[in-house]
């Protein structure tokens, strides 16, 4: 089970890796689409959606606005020069205010899991609000992590998902070897503590290891130390939310497609909370940080 584990996250890896650094950002906006859109499909199962018709019509519900971020600055060109609105230069300032919500969100899911999981698993949500969560959490990922593409360029998106390898590594081996003491008992009862520790002292090590590689001043190398602890934090919780979310639902995983993983869902969710987050950090650094 392990090497079968560890071969799909090999192959993964290096798809990933090849897409970053190879694929124009406009192929890339659907390379992630497509990840998320599968993702977006096993989360139907998870929100009582059963029927082919609604789980179609919730793909429809993220591609629609997908294509409008993809174009959108052809669309607010469009525009500027119909409604002889003034010319937009910055796009990415909206984007600035827009990832605000789903920090917010994240955050607060996080305190609630640490300080109330009885509670959320006795919660019993309507459809509707389950379909919102899914809709929100899933766009928002794949939006946060094409416009660092964009933005910020390869190696923003690199260091990312290194972090939250490196992360998922080094917990699962420092759980299994010194896991005394459970996270989250009700939700996960796999993850411990000491995982934890292991997770945010990888997080530490790659913040430091970049800071030095790319020579940053203590200022901004102090700054990029704590987003990546933060951000693996963040992460950890957001592998506890969709944990959550499965249990509820009585199932393991949320889909069968990755040997050895799962479903994509399971293999994306720390992705899936992080990316706003740790996109708002480099906001607040600055954009030479990866130059």
């Amino acid at each position: 089970m392990l090497l079968q584990r560890i071969t799909t996250a090999l192959i993964l890896a290096a798809v990933a890796i090849t897409a970053i650094f190879t694929l124009p950002i406009m192929y890339f906006y659907p390379f992630i689409g497509v990840i998320v859109l599968i993702a977006a499909w096993e989360w139907t199962g998870l929100s009582s959606i059963n029927s082919v018709t609604g789980k179609v019509l919730f793909l429809l519900s993220l591609i629609l606005p997908m294509l409008f971020i993809a174009f959108w600055t052809y669309i607010l060109e469009f525009l500027s020069v119909l409604l002889e609105w003034p010319a937009i230069k910055d796009y990415s300032g909206i984007l600035e205010w827009l990832v605000i919500g789903p920090v917010i969100f994240w955050v607060m899911m996080m305190l609630l899991i640490r300080k109330a999981p009885e509670e959320l698993l006795a919660l019993e949500l309507k459809t509707r609000y389950k379909v919102f969560i899914g809709w929100f959490v899933l766009f928002a990922a794949w939006m946060f992590i094409v416009k660092l593409r964009a933005f910020y360029g390869p190696g923003a998106v690199m260091y990312f998902l290194i972090l939250i390898w490196a992360a998922d590594i080094a917990a699962y081996f420092s759980g299994k070897k010194f896991g005394v003491d459970k996270l989250a008992p009700l939700i996960s009862p796999g993850k411990t503590v000491q995982g934890m520790y292991g997770a945010m002292g990888s997080a530490l090590v790659c913040g430091i290891v970049l800071a030095l590689y790319y020579g940053y001043p203590i200022m901004i190398a102090t700054d990029f130390i704590m987003l990546s602890l933060l951000t693996v934090l963040v992460s950890i919780y957001g592998d506890l939310f969709f944990s959550l979310v499965k249990r509820k639902n009585n199932v393991k995983d949320s889909g069968t497609i990755l040997p050895g993983h799962g479903g994509v869902l399971d293999r994306i969710d720390s992705v899936i909370a992080a990316a706003p987050f740790y996109y708002a950090g480099v906001i607040l650094i600055g954009r030479g940080v990866f130059s």
